[in-house]
C-alpha cells in the first residue's frame, strides 16, 4: 500500500443531527463547520485580507483536513471568508529575506498539505468565491469539483513573476486539464476568467453566490449517494497515486530546489521589487 494512504475503512458515517450548519472546529486561520443534514463540512479560509498561504495558514488547513477525515465527514468544501479572494497564493514575506529554519518549515507544510488535499479519501470541492492565483490554484484544482463565481480569475500565473511551478503544481493542473491546454496555460502564466475557466474545464460550474456555491458542492457530493464509499475513495486514490507516490518519493529534492532557487540573488531581488510595486499600488 502507497505511504500517502489513509485508513479509509471507517470513515463514512458521521452522526446526523436536525439543523443547519455547526462548528465543529475554529483555529486562528481556519474554520471548520459541519452541516447536520448532509455530514459535508465547510473549511473556511480566514487570514485578512487576502488569505495569503504563510506557514500558520497552511498548518491549519492541514490541521483541518485531517480533522474533518478523523470525523468521518461526508465531504469537504474548501472556501473563504473574504468577499474578494479566494486565496492569493503563497505569502511572498515567506520567501523574501527569509530565515531559513522558517522556510524549510514552510515549504514542507505545503508539502504536507498538498498531500492531505489532493489524496483525501473524503471528496473535496472547492467554493471559489474570489480571485485565485498561484497557490490559491493548487488548492482549488487539488480538490475534485470546483465551483467558482462570476468576475473572478483563476490561474497558475509563476511564469510571470519569474518562478516556475514545482512539477507538482503542473501535475494537479494537469490532472483537470487537458494536457496542451495546461502547457499554454503555464508557459503563459495565463490567469483564466470564471467564464474563460468553465470553457476550459479549469471550474465544473458558476453560481452567483458563494451559499449558492457549496450548494452545488453538496450536489456533487449527492452524486455519489448510490457508490460505495470505500470503492469511490480507492479509485481516486489510485487515479492520484501517481502524483501523490511522486512528491513523496522527490520531498527532499524538492525541498532543496526551492531552497536553491528561492535563495538565488536574482530572485530575491525579483521579489523586492515585486514588494515594492504592491506597495505602490496600496498608496
Amino acid at each position: 500500500m502507497l505511504s500517502f494512504t489513509r485508513n479509509i475503512l471507517t470513515k463514512y458515517t458521521l452522526p446526523i443531527k436536525n439543523g443547519g450548519y455547526r462548528c465543529m472546529s475554529s483555529g486562528k486561520l481556519t474554520t471548520v463547520e459541519v452541516n447536520d443534514k448532509s455530514g459535508v463540512a465547510v473549511l473556511t479560509m480566514n487570514r485578512p485580507p487576502v488569505n495569503g498561504l504563510n506557514l500558520e495558514l497552511l498548518r491549519d488547513i492541514h490541521t483541518s483536513i485531517d480533522e474533518i477525515e478523523s470525523n468521518k465527514c461526508r465531504g469537504l468544501i474548501l472556501t473563504s471568508s473574504s468577499n474578494s479572494v479566494f486565496s492569493a497564493g503563497l505569502d511572498i514575506m515567506e520567501m523574501y529575506k527569509p530565515n531559513q529554519e522558517r522556510l524549510k518549515d514552510f515549504w514542507t507544510t505545503l508539502q504536507d498539505t498538498w498531500l492531505a488535499l489532493y489524496g483525501s479519501s473524503v471528496p473535496t470541492a472547492a467554493a471559489i468565491n474570489g480571485h485565485s492565483p498561484a497557490g490559491g490554484c493548487l488548492l482549488a484544482t487539488s480538490c475534485e469539483y470546483r465551483v467558482m463565481l462570476p468576475k473572478f480569475t483563476i490561474g497558475l500565473n509563476e511564469t510571470k513573476l519569474g518562478i516556475v511551478a514545482p512539477k507538482w503544481f503542473m501535475s494537479t493542473f494537469c490532472n483537470v486539464l487537458p494536457r496542451r491546454v495546461a502547457e499554454m496555460a503555464l508557459t503563459q502564466g495565463k490567469m483564466f476568467s470564471s467564464e474563460e475557466a468553465l470553457k476550459a474545464g479549469l471550474v465544473d460550474e458558476l453560481a452567483q453566490t458563494k451559499e449558492e456555491s457549496i450548494e452545488k458542492c453538496e450536489e456533487f457530493f449527492a452524486t455519489f449517494a448510490k457508490t460505495n464509499p470505500f470503492a469511490r475513495a480507492m479509485t481516486k486514490q489510485q487515479f492520484r497515486s501517481k502524483d501523490l507516490q511522486q512528491l513523496e518519493d522527490e520531498r527532499a529534492q524538492d525541498l532543496e530546489a526551492f531552497l536553491f532557487f528561492v535563495n538565488q540573488p536574482s530572485v530575491q531581488k525579483g521579489l523586492g521589487i515585486y514588494l515594492e510595486g504592491l506597495k505602490a499600488k496600496s498608496k
